[in-house]
């Protein structure tokens, strides 16, 4: 039996030296949701505008959310070398996110409930404040959304600048589409607020609010399924399994390998590690070999080859 490691993990494989630039947008992005967030609920309060209001505590889980990611980035910069992390910290942006997902769905619930109690107990709005506070959320996320995307060109910059292969930063993402949501409940918000003041549908802003949480429901159970496959390791069916397989499939001509294990999952943005175990009659399948052919998908950072050669007298006949 032989053993192989097809790459020696390093912990510099783990913290993108391009997450700085993201770091520092999140941040700023973070203070920015904050501040609109308490402007928006306050005003949603004050000039009695659900759709106000509901995108203003639907801003307090952006704010949360991306707070929780701008905590990823700090976390996994400061434990990036700490050896207890076996494949590294990227999976704390990854439970971020997963937190953030479950907070949103509670905001929603609270969004739905608000909503639907002023259908029932109508309240007087002052149309022309609310809607200037609400453009004002709107102009901040449209901002807010541009620093973002700025923090990620900044990232593409600094890791092709020490020669990192860059994949989409997962926890920028989430940050950025936040905002986005953010954006289209404002909409929302000045759509039902221009619709009572100019038709008299005052009905339009609670019902507007339902549909925010709604909205937000499906992004949130999204983001929900995606970070828990990677924190419950169940990625068997990514390409990457398949281009294993098929890169043993090619060097077997004689069809006399087999694979008896295969453990794929992933630690990293778009890094996997791979335990990959082998039965077989080919003396010229080795460790050796198997590596220069799987060295191809920069995608797996970590793999452990374990050959079974069907001449091993320690081998139990039925294992070939």
């Amino acid at each position: 039996m032989h053993t192989h490691d097809l790459t020696p993990w390093t912990h510099s494989h783990v913290f993108d030296p391009g997450s700085h630039a993201a770091e520092r947008g999140t941040k700023t992005v973070m203070w920015i949701t904050a501040a609109m967030m308490i402007v928006e609920i306050w005003a949603g309060w004050w000039f009695n505008s659900m759709a106000l209001l509901a995108d203003g505590l639907h801003m307090s889980s952006h704010a949360f959310a991306i707070g929780l990611s701008a905590f990823a980035y700090v976390a996994a910069r400061r434990y990036a070398r700490d050896s207890r992390f076996a494949f590294g910290t990227w999976k704390i942006e990854v439970l971020a996110g997963y937190t953030s997902a479950l907070f949103l769905l509670g905001v929603a619930a609270m969004m739905a409930a608000a909503s639907v109690g002023r259908i029932f107990v109508p309240r007087e709005i002052q149309f022309p404040e609310a809607i200037g506070v609400a453009i004002f959320g709107l102009v901040v996320n449209v901002a807010c959304a541009f620093i973002l995307g700025h923090a990620g060109e900044h990232h593409d910059h600094e890791a092709e600048a020490q020669g990192v292969h860059h994949h989409h930063d997962l926890n920028l993402r989430s940050a950025y589409l936040h905002v986005i949501a953010d954006a289209a409940t404002s909409v929302l918000a000045i759509v039902a607020l221009v619709g009572g003041m100019f038709f008299g549908w005052n009905w339009l802003d609670p019902v507007m609010g339902i549909v925010g949480a709604i909205l937000v429901t499906r992004w949130a159970w999204g983001l929900l399924r995606g970070t828990s496959r990677v924190l419950l390791d169940s990625e068997m069916d990514h390409p990457v399994t398949s281009e294993i397989k098929e890169v043993i499939a090619s060097l077997d001509k004689a069809k006399a390998t087999r694979i008896a294990d295969l453990h794929v999952w992933r630690v990293g943005k778009a890094r996997y590690a791979c335990i990959l175990s082998l039965v077989t009659h080919d003396r010229d399948m080795t460790p050796t070999r198997i590596k220069a052919s799987l060295s191809q998908h920069d995608e797996l950072a970590h793999v452990t080859v374990e050959i079974h050669q069907c001449g091993d007298a320690r081998l139990h006949p039925s294992t070939c």
